[in-house]
């Protein structure tokens, strides 16, 4: 069972949690337990601790002032939680709890049990060895190893967060969700080259926790941080993956534990949602809990999309099919006060609660929020995405006089981050029969309109249709088409109002409906990259279409469910990816393949993309053809946006595996060819060039 420098960097037991444990001592059943302890240490530790716990050729000591100076500060409980989640490697819970709990009693006790012997405690002069009973007593002191090089502190001049650096970042760090507050997955590095990306390799690897692992990894002055399932954060050495502090949530019994899309950095700390609906904070460069409050009103609610932090306040967005709805919510950085909520179904009497026929509040459904938020430091104001109601039929036919539109799904909604007050919405999509969400990432830029330099919002729904929208209004500027949709027949031009095809308009009174693209996009969950010097959004799809067929019950409420079909003159090529000029609103390029793409989009100012595929690759692209440069293998999906970094001058590309977004389950019966893996490998790879030779 090998321990090694354990949990946290720099952290260990305290003197007064094994003064606790000295007075636990002369409890009954003490010395009965550290006894059953040196049996299972015999039977599981031995091998690799040695058989005194000096430490052997496979890990480090359990005595003495070494790995007392690596507990220091933690207590006892958590040694055990440790022990329990963490041992044997690759195989951490799989003896019964009470062994651990024996496990911990007999480090313990071994290391004296009172705070005086324990500071005290000093490592014995070296002595002739005399062996042990299993033939592996250790290392040898006859024989002098070499000096290790000592390693570095990378948190030695950790310096707060601040807004400034959320809203400039330095370009050799990624430290916010797609890489700014804009929303642009975009980096400024150019040492990796279309010229070069074919001399790419693995710098370093780390596996995590399995599961679903959707979220971007966060670098910040040669750290990456990285969110994995089991509300587990990871702190690794960015160049090399050596592995600085980890943190472990301890769930509830029965939660469902969901993969996250983004975590946070403000000031000193490191900001989640978890699976348990509360909102919490870290230190940075501990991995220590700061604070932990539970989110109000979020009974029967996901947070599986991921916080924004903005103007000192952490905002998290919730998924649900509750009545009632979704919500956003929103805390103070620095404390994790509650500040407000905000209610994505509106209610009668408030802004638009006039606009769900009729419908009692008390039975009105959606407006989920399963993506991140944007934040305009130019405006002030925070952008959510909100997504659509899958209790269509309430709101399927207007009634005389009445509204339909089901406000606010399908929106854009601007914030003041601190008071939580509605500056303005915007609506893309009124009255979504067809399950295509726009909850997406608003993409905040600057892009010629008519003539005239616009701050403006971008931001595209499962439909492929890409709406461009004013940041400090919301007024309606124009709407591209990725070319695969065939249900919208009408675009206003002055409000952008899409009118459906009526014929299209499905139900259980109606007949069977084919259009496309299918509910599940189009484009999904994969996030956007945008190049503001060229305005061009990248953009990856996949081209399915669906049949809606009447049923009694549904998939959706107006009475029918969902099945794929391929578009009619399909080349067997289901991934699209695209780079669309958002001033002209023209398709430029187009690049096909067969598996469908289920990674995120990330643009690197030496004119390359980075992206993922269903059939577990990774790939480079050019920007401004769409030919493909380079490509790898990965043992994992990867769900999450690559992301790129430097660190010393040397640029690194980095993606995470761990099948769990919708995409990641790809199209099996479309592409049998590319199975579902039995295994879900979740990891982090880093790449890197051997030889980097800056600009070219």
């Amino acid at each position: 069972m090998g321990i090694g420098k354990v949990l946290l960097a720099g952290a260990g037991m305290s003197a007064m949690a094994f003064a606790a444990a000295g007075t636990a001592q002369q409890q009954p059943g003490f010395a009965e337990q550290v006894e059953a302890g040196r049996t299972a240490y015999a039977a599981s530790c031995a091998g690799c601790h040695g058989a005194d716990l000096s430490g052997g050729q496979f890990a480090g000591t359990l005595t003495g002032p070494v790995f007392q100076a690596n507990w220091g500060g933690k207590s006892a409980a958590e040694l055990q939680d440790y022990l329990e989640t963490s041992m044997p490697p690759g195989a951490g819970g799989s003896l019964p709890s009470q062994t651990y709990a024996a496990l911990a009693a007999l480090i313990i006790a071994e290391n004296g049990g009172e705070a005086e012997t324990l500071l005290a405690a000093l490592v014995p002069e070296a002595e002739d060895e005399a062996g042990n009973e299993i033939g592996l007593p250790g290392i040898t002191n006859r024989y002098p190893f070499p000096e290790s090089p000592p390693l570095p502190d990378l948190f030695a001049d950790y310096t707060p967060v601040t807004e400034e650096m959320l809203d400039n970042p330095a370009p050799e760090n990624w430290i916010v969700w797609r890489g700014d507050h804009d929303a642009h997955g975009y980096s400024e590095l150019d040492q990796i080259t279309p010229e070069n990306v074919g001399d790419l390799s693995i710098a370093w690897a780390q596996a995590l926790p399995l599961g679903p692992t959707m979220s971007e990894p966060l670098v910040r002055d040669g750290v990456m941080y990285v969110h994995a399932y089991g509300e587990e954060v990871f702190a690794f050495d960015a160049a090399t993956g050596r592995q600085l502090w980890r943190y472990r949530r301890d769930m509830p019994e029965g939660t469902l534990m969901q993969g996250k899309k983004a975590i946070a950095l403000w000031d000193d700390m490191l900001i989640m949602a978890t699976s348990d609906l509360h909102m919490m904070a870290l230190d940075a460069r501990t991995g220590e809990p700061v604070w932990d409050v539970p989110i109000p009103n979020a009974q029967d609610t996901r947070s599986n999309g991921g916080v924004l932090v903005a103007d000192g306040v952490a905002m998290i967005g919730l998924a649900t099919q509750r009545l009632g709805g979704g919500l956003i919510a929103a805390f103070d950085a620095e404390t994790g006060e509650h500040l407000w909520n905000f209610d994505t179904i509106a209610k009668t009497g408030t802004l638009g609660g006039d606009t769900w026929n009729g419908v009692p509040d008390e039975l009105r459904q959606g407006g989920s929020v399963w993506d991140v938020g944007s934040y305009d430091a130019e405006t002030g104001l925070a952008y959510w995405g909100v997504a659509q109601t899958y209790d269509t039929g309430p709101v399927r036919d207007r009634i005389p006089g009445g509204n339909n539109d089901g406000l606010f799904t399908n929106s854009t909604l601007a914030f003041e981050p601190r008071t939580g007050e509605l500056v303005w919405y915007y609506q893309h999509m009124a009255n979504d029969q067809y399950d295509l969400d726009w909850v997406f990432e608003r993409v905040i830029a600057n892009v010629e309109v008519d003539g005239e330099e616009r701050r403006v919002i971008i931001t595209g729904g499962k439909e492929g249709l890409f709406d461009t929208i004013d940041a400090s209004t919301g007024e309606y500027l124009s709407t591209v088409d990725m070319g695969f949709q065939t249900f919208i027949i009408d675009i206003d031009p002055e409000t952008g109002r899409k009118t459906p095809d009526p014929d299209l308009l499905p139900g259980r009174d109606r007949p069977a409906v084919f259009m496309c693209p299918h509910a599940g996009g189009g484009r999904n969950w994969s996030a956007t990259a945008f190049d503001e010097d060229t305005s061009m959004l990248f953009v990856n799809a996949r081209d399915t279409c669906m049949e809606m067929r009447p049923t009694e019950g549904g998939f959706l409420s107006s009475g029918v469910d969902i099945y794929y079909s391929a578009p009619p003159d399909s080349d067997g090529n289901f991934g699209i990816l695209q780079g669309i000029d958002m001033e002209s609103g023209e398709v430029v390029w187009e690049h096909r393949r067969r598996a469908p793409y289920d990674a995120g989009v990330l643009a690197t100012a030496s004119g390359l993309l980075f992206t993922g595929a269903m059939d577990r690759e990774f790939l480079a692209y050019d920007q401004a053809t769409g030919e493909q440069l380079w490509r790898t293998g990965l043992t994992g999906v990867p769900n999450a946006s690559p992301i790129t970094y430097s660190v010393d001058g040397r640029q690194y590309v980095a993606v995470v595996t761990g099948m769990g977004n919708p995409l990641a389950f790809g199209l099996p019966n479309f592409t049998p060819e590319f199975p579902l893996p039995e295994v879900n490998s979740s990891a982090v790879y880093v790449f890197a060039l051997d030889n980097p030779t800056a600009g070219e």
